[in-house]
């Protein structure tokens, strides 16, 4: 596996040859392609190179896939006595690189194996949610139990019972709660309206 520790705004990152890597936001649009220069390692299978600060001669050839923002990050600043409370919130700035090649400059090699990986795990996922898709129909119109049609709601049942078909007047009885105030069990009491 050849790999190679990169450094990007201050910051350190292993970089894998058909893999991403997250950095800090770089002022570049997507679909350009970036070649970090600051190479501080290549390990390429057994062999390692550690640079003096960098490795001479070796870069990484990267593509810009997407920027996005990182989760959201609260700071609250607080004194108890001194009625001071601070409430701000941080998203930082990201850039998306994939990594195209580890090697010398205009050095090009194609990623068989990766790339061909990355379409058969995308092809998965969308057979997958192609299946999930059809799991939530077939439930929607089953039951919980998956055996019979779901049964409509016991108030709708009710109503329709109690309403007479040639448009007579019916009574409906309704069921009142009421508490006594020393704490003894509650009693229930039936009214009717007409």
């Amino acid at each position: 596996m050849k790999y190679a520790i990169v450094e990007s705004g201050g910051k350190q990152y292993k970089a894998v040859e058909g893999e991403a890597i997250e950095v800090d936001r770089l002022p570049v649009e997507a679909g350009e392609k970036i070649c970090l220069e600051r190479v501080l390692m290549l390990v390429d299978g057994e062999e390692v190179t550690v640079g003096t600060p960098i490795v001479d001669g070796i870069q990484v050839s990267t593509t810009v896939m997407d920027h996005f923002k990182g989760p959201k990050l609260i700071a609250f600043k607080y004194s108890p006595k001194k009625r001071i409370r601070v409430k701000s919130g941080h998203r930082q700035q990201y850039t998306r690189l994939m990594v195209d090649v580890i090697g010398k400059p205009g050095e090009t090699r194609k990623i068989a194996k990766a790339e061909k990986a990355e379409v058969s795990v995308a092809e998965e996922a969308e057979v997958k949610a192609e299946k999930k898709v059809e799991k939530e129909k077939a439930a929607s119109t089953l039951s919980p139990k998956g055996k019979k049609p779901a049964a409509k709601d016991k108030k709708t049942e009710k109503a329709s019972a109690t309403s007479s078909p040639k448009g007579k007047k019916t009574t409906a009885k309704k069921t009142t709660t009421t508490s006594s105030p020393k704490g003894k069990k509650p009693s229930s009491t039936k009214t009717t309206k007409k």
